[in-house]
């Protein structure tokens, strides 16, 4: 029995930021709960109250990841002090700790190796900003906006390595303005790829051609690179035996022969997936690999019982992989006829008897079954049956029944190979090739479905189609466009070694279909009411917005505008900074799309102090000087929920125990969904129907829910517009 939850934990997790669910169930972890309740009151003792938010999600992480729990309570005072505030040197002070295991730790190393202590200056960022925008000046004036800014942040980064990177990342957009002006057409035109000289190479060489309504085409590279190594290899239909471990029989020949008349020389693979759970992104490669395979060949696009026998074996004495032998391998063929007709009529219980056959598989297990009893009703079939077929009997023979060529499926069913092939060849059929490629994994999720089972049971996430999981029905929801996928699959290619990817190679994928096909419209997050005085008309005015910016024959929709407006909280400072390009009372700003430049008159206050209005007054853009920035805004807007999600897991291999001692349920990011209840859009969605797709300006891809109403639309934020780490 769980031992019962204490209100005064509950409370003091909850007062760091946790959900009361998510409290609930660190609490049920005795040992990390333990651990995260130290630390919280060794800061309480140096705070002299509860932690704050941003402290005790530090906490939490450094409790969950510190192996050396020896010096947790060391950590806990810089982060209690304030003096380690960021992931980054949150993730420098443990890899710190886990290299200094042994003996005391020497502050005043840790502190220099951990950036305890600097503090970057805006003076300072805007020098090394200017020093390397100067080194490669020339470069820029000639590529312009098509330059890589990447390099120039990196090298920013890497000399001012504790500065905030969104800073950095303010001031070189600021210094690359001064320097080349405002875009021009030009520089909103995408720039050519060069094509590389190593796929060229791969492309000359391995060019196939293929005859499509008479016509000869070439296949693409892309497609060449998703069957880049061993799978170049592949045996040409009804050359099977060419294939190492292959097994002749006397009659292969003859099969073969036979296969060939009836497929036409046709290269036929499967639909991979067992039918046993929700398709996930790993499914997703196999699907990618079987069809595109067979897309790149394409032209077109027992009878002997004795092999086996009934066993009264259970099934924990066949397990593992050194069962002994069953006593009854050798009863008559008779005997077993009989006893599977009574397995198939329903007069033994489930367990009791199991057909059997008989071979010694390559990682030496012996007799794999071949049929069980499952008083379970089948989805198609009902009660009819109560015999079942294993995968080890129906995998080769569907395969031969459907003719297939080339058996794609993953190193898992390596060790089936030996099966497989001694079952056609045991009833004397065609026999396809097996071949085995590394699975796609992603970090920070899992896909096992008695582990989403547990996730969706608990109540961590809906169902199997919550946005955080990487199923493919989840993918969908969040917005996912189906060739984002498939382009994310030719890229990760084909090989025999497992392959564990980042989250982040998906999600640009997903940002590249976007960006052509997601239409733009604004979205406010978190509003701030701005009044403009002299606004030029007592009605709204209509504005034609593009519906894709960087090309204008996609169309354009039309928004209002009045003289009541919403901008985000953000895009608002009382007090100006350097480097700030946006709204101050001081400094004026664009509206995008909307050809004004407003500027604040009044700030309006609540009586706890926080900005809640403006007044400001507005000048016609061609009019005005020139403002620092252009902002998104709305106006009679509507009232929408908009769903941010962040990874959800912490650690990226959630089921790894060295990392994650208490098991993958304890690894869940306490901020893995946050809800906007009461976001403002602009009219143009207001039509918008479950899965279609935009671009909020500014602030990400989202698609339309399925949960949403006549009444109220709700978004799933898809990707952010940019690559932000552990974030989605």
């Amino acid at each position: 029995m769980a031992a019962p939850v204490s209100a005064s934990a509950l409370e003091l997790l909850c007062g760091i930021g946790l959900s009361e669910q998510k409290a609930k169930e660190t609490l049920r972890n005795q040992a990390l709960s333990g651990l995260l309740l130290q630390a919280i009151e060794q800061a309480q003792a140096i705070l002299g109250s509860t932690p704050d938010k941003a402290t005790g999600t530090l906490l939490y992480n450094a409790a969950t990841r510190l192996k050396d729990q020896t010096h947790l309570g060391f950590l806990v005072q810089y982060i209690a002090k304030k003096e380690v505030t960021s992931d980054l040197q949150l993730n420098a002070s443990l890899d710190y700790i886990k290299n200094h295991q042994l003996g005391p730790i020497d502050s005043a190393d840790f502190e220099r190796e951990c950036g305890i202590g600097v503090v970057v200056t805006p003076e300072q960022i805007e020098e090394v900003v200017e020093a390397t925008v100067n080194k490669y000046r020339n470069q820029l004036m000639l590529d312009r906006y098509h330059f890589n800014m990447g390099l120039i942040m990196g090298e920013v980064r890497n000399k001012l390595k504790w500065a905030d990177g969104k800073i950095i990342k303010n001031e070189v957009d600021l210094q690359v303005l001064n320097l080349l002006g405002p875009k021009t057409e030009a520089d909103l035109e995408k720039k050519a790829k060069a094509p590389k000289q190593k796929a060229q190479k791969v492309a000359t060489e391995s060019k196939e051609e293929s005859t499509v309504n008479g016509e000869v085409e070439v296949q693409s590279a892309s497609l060449m690179e998703q069957l880049r190594g061993e799978a170049m290899k592949f045996h040409k239909p009804g050359e099977n035996f060419k294939t190492v471990g292959y097994t002749v029989t006397a009659n292969t020949m003859d099969l073969l022969q036979k296969h060939l008349k009836i497929t036409g020389g046709q290269v036929r693979t499967r639909f991979p997936p067992e039918p046993n759970g929700i398709l996930h992104i790993g499914h997703a490669k196999a699907i990618n690999f079987n069809f595109g395979y067979a897309k790149y060949r394409q032209t077109l696009v027992s009878k002997d019982t004795g092999r086996a026998y009934a066993c009264h074996q259970k099934v924990d004495e066949i397990k593992g992989h050194n069962p002994p032998p069953s006593p009854w391998r050798d009863r008559p063929i008779e005997e077993s006829l009989i006893l599977f007709e009574e397995m198939r009529k329903g007069m033994f219980a489930e367990g009791e008897v199991t057909l059997r056959m008989k071979l010694i598989m390559e990682d030496g297990k012996m007799d794999p079954v071949a049929y069980r009893i499952k008083y379970t009703p089948h989805h198609r079939t009902g009660d009819r049956w109560c015999i079942y077929p294993t995968y080890d009997y129906t995998h080769c023979l569907c395969d031969s029944i459907e003719h297939i060529t080339h058996s794609l499926c993953t190193k898992e069913f390596q060790a089936r190979r030996s099966s497989y092939y001694w079952l056609c060849n045991a009833l004397d059929l065609y026999c396809p090739v097996q071949w085995e490629y590394g699975r796609l994994n992603l970090h920070y999720t899992v896909v096992s479905k008695r582990k989403i089972i547990k996730l969706v049971e608990t109540g961590i996430v809906r169902d199997w189609d919550d946005p955080r999981l990487f199923t493919l029905t989840a993918l969908r929801r969040r917005g996912f466009p189906p060739e984002a996928i498939n382009n994310f699959c030719a890229k990760v290619g084909v090989t025999v070694a497992q392959t564990t990817m980042e989250p982040h190679l998906l999600e640009s994928c997903v940002r590249d279909v976007l960006n052509e096909t997601a239409p733009r419209a604004m979205a406010i997050l978190e509003p701030l009411k701005v009044i403009i005085t002299n606004f030029p008309s007592d009605q709204p005015l209509k504005i034609s917005v593009p519906n894709f910016p960087a090309d204008e024959n996609k169309g354009f929709h039309t928004v209002p505008i009045t003289s009541t407006i919403y901008i985000e909280q953000s895009d608002f400072r009382e007090v100006s900074e350097k480097g700030y390009k946006r709204l101050t009372p001081e400094q004026s700003v664009g509206l995008r799309h909307a050809g004004f430049v407003i500027s604040v008159q009044r700030v309006i206050k609540n009586k706890n102090g926080k900005v809640v209005e403006l007044e400001a007054t507005c000048m016609k853009s061609e009019t005005s000087e020139k403002p620092k920035a252009f902002i998104h805004w709305v106006s009679n807007p509507l009232i929408c929920e908009l769903r941010l999600y962040e990874r959800l897991f912490l650690h990226k291999c959630p089921e790894d125990p060295s990392d994650v001692p208490g098991g993958f349920l304890t690894d869940i990011n306490p901020n893995s969904l946050m809800i906007i209840e009461d976001a403002m859009l602009d009219v143009s969605v207001k039509n918008a129907k479950a899965f279609d797709k935009f671009q909020f300006e500014r602030v990400g891809y989202f698609s339309v829910d399925l949960d949403s109403t006549d009444q109220k639309l709700v978004f799933n934020r898809t990707v952010m517009l940019k690559e932000d780490p552990g974030k989605i």
